[in-house]
């Protein structure tokens, strides 16, 4: 069997005989980092969840150092949250005396050399031991990164969701319930603007659909959005349930949910983006071992 020693000396090979093709963009995805410090206090749910969350660091690290060797270069990265794992103190002054999850999380990231833009996942947050301004507040002085936010490249548009800003994920609420996913009001009308414009679209969101609220406001909610503005929609990925399934068509536009880096290093997305065609395709998607946690490394040479 081939070790990554030898697979890293075959892609570094083919990144010097590649090179980009007119009229194409490349962009990477991975989700579910879940990224822990020395303050850090187990176990997890199953031996395996805890054996995982020990080698976080180091396979997100792998998995950076490989997108980073890739040619074409991949000149973006969306993180579908989870970016760390769980807050190890409710006191704000504490992340800021100490270096924490946080900090780590971010240090491994800025080794990216593309801009990688990152979401809430769960994890992010401790609803009700932290609240959820606490956490959009840390986010954005730890990352300058607003609770949900869009970005345009190429003609492009990138959507980061996020699922914890309704009622669900509200203590005060009836419908409070943190298995379950929604948007709130506000952010609902944000998202229909952006999806409104009608650009080729990309939309990353936390919890996979089937898990988040169809309608909020009467008939008004993200399901019926997303078959409304099905057609300029590339596709929808989330993170959290740490495996790889394919949902096709069933909310509308193409949802993939894909495996998490906490257990798998090569859990990623490799995109091809054609700006002629406003079409993509997933460089690595014959490397999915469906409904499990794994793929196998992806080979450049096809």
């Amino acid at each position: 069997m081939m070790n990554r020693r030898h697979f890293g000396q075959l892609l570094g090979a083919a990144a010097a005989a590649a090179a980009p093709s007119p009229g194409k963009f490349y962009f990477a995805v991975i989700a579910d980092t879940h990224i822990i410090d020395d303050f850090y206090k187990g176990p997890e749910n199953s031996p395996l969840d805890t054996e995982s969350i020990f080698k976080t660091t180091d396979r997100l690290t792998a998995a950076r150092d490989f997108i980073n060797k890739l040619n074409p270069p991949m000149e973006k990265v969306f993180l579908v949250g989870d970016y760390f794992h769980n807050y190890p103190s409710a006191d704000w002054d504490f992340y800021f005396k100490n270096k924490t999850r946080v900090d780590r999380a971010k240090e491994i990231t800025d080794g990216f050399k593309m801009p990688v833009h990152v979401c809430f996942g769960n994890h992010d947050y401790d609803v009700p031991r932290v609240s959820r301004e606490f956490s959009h507040n840390l986010f954005s002085e730890k990352y300058r990164v607003k609770p949900y936010y869009s970005v345009d490249y190429k003609g492009f548009k990138f959507i980061h969701l996020n699922n914890f800003t309704g009622d669900t994920w509200n203590p005060q609420s009836k419908l409070y319930n943190k298995q379950a996913g929604s948007l709130g009001e506000e952010q609902l009308n944000w998202a229909e603007a952006e999806l409104a414009q009608r650009k080729p679209t990309f939309v990353f969101i936390h919890f996979p659909l089937m898990i988040v609220a169809d309608v909020e406001v009467k008939d008004y909610g993200l399901h019926p959005m997303l078959r409304k503005y099905q057609d300029s929609i590339q596709r929808v990925v989330s993170g959290h349930w740490h495996k790889w399934y394919d949902f096709a068509r069933t909310f509308g536009p193409p949802h993939y949910v894909m495996g998490a880096t906490r257990y798998d290093e090569d859990a990623y997305m490799l995109i091809e983006v054609d700006t002629v065609r406003n079409s993509h395709r997933v460089l690595n998607l014959p490397q999915v071992d469906w409904s499990t946690h794994y793929s196998r490394p992806y080979d450049p040479r096809g």
